[in-house]
């Protein structure tokens, strides 16, 4: 893989600014930020596909934006089980609070609190497990929904498991120098903007292009290093 080249393509297109700051705007708008995500798997697709300027135009945005909506879609399903899973501990916790108010029942609130406090921690440990694996598998998804464009491709558990076990050098050195680009790249915007947010009016609209910016750069990074494994691994 050519980590290098995933920090500087951008730059080697010369409309590298209207596409991206253009990306950036629809990325800031509710609903229509479906088709920044879009852009995002059509970027992936052309550096799979090894295009020379990877960077897409804005046309056809009715595409990237049901891709975008497709993968919103697909992100509600994963996560129902939190939702659903947060639900029965809270039960519990609002049941002890209504018997807590009844001296009959002062034993059975306490018991009900305590599997209650119980149930939350186990299931922020099943959380924590959970994001875990989903960070992990994202990207694959991602990849398999950039070759097929499906609802259904999002759901390929298997597929994508296969993706990254018969790949695993180059998926997880693109998983970890995303995840590392996103820390430092983040790291050095929070600097920035926590300087120029002291100064008014000016400094707070450059510290919005700046947190702006640095998210957009991060992104197109993380595309295209998917990209190349994606690229990879349909060699193999």
């Amino acid at each position: 893989m050519d980590i290098n080249k995933a920090f500087t393509y951008p730059f080697e297109d010369k409309q590298w600014i209207s596409k991206l700051g253009m990306g950036a705007i629809i990325g800031l708008i509710p609903i229509l930020n479906f088709a920044w995500t879009g852009y995002m798997v059509g970027l992936l697709r052309n550096v799979s596909n090894g295009e020379a300027e990877p960077l897409p135009n804005w046309d056809n945005i009715e595409k990237k934006f049901m891709d975008g909506l497709i993968l919103a879609a697909a992100g509600l399903v994963y996560g129902l089980p939190i939702l659903i899973l947060i639900c029965l501990p809270m039960s519990m916790l609002i049941a002890s609070g209504m018997l807590s108010g009844d001296s009959n029942l002062q034993d059975l609130s306490q018991i009900t609190g305590v599997i209650g406090g119980a149930l939350s921690f186990l299931l922020v440990c099943g959380f924590l497990i959970y994001g875990l694996f989903l960070t992990i598998a994202y990207p694959a998804i991602l990849v398999i929904f950039a070759r097929e464009g499906t609802f259904a491709s999002c759901f390929k558990f298997r597929e994508a498991i296969n993706l990254i076990s018969r790949n695993s050098g180059p998926f997880f050195t693109a998983w970890g120098i995303s995840i590392l680009a996103g820390l430092v790249v983040g790291f050095v915007a929070s600097g920035v903007t926590a300087m120029l947010g002291w100064i008014p009016c000016l400094g707070w609209i450059v510290a919005l292009i700046v947190s702006v910016g640095t998210t957009v750069y991060t992104m197109v990074v993380y595309a295209h290093l998917f990209g190349q494994f994606s690229a990879l691994a349909a060699r193999n």
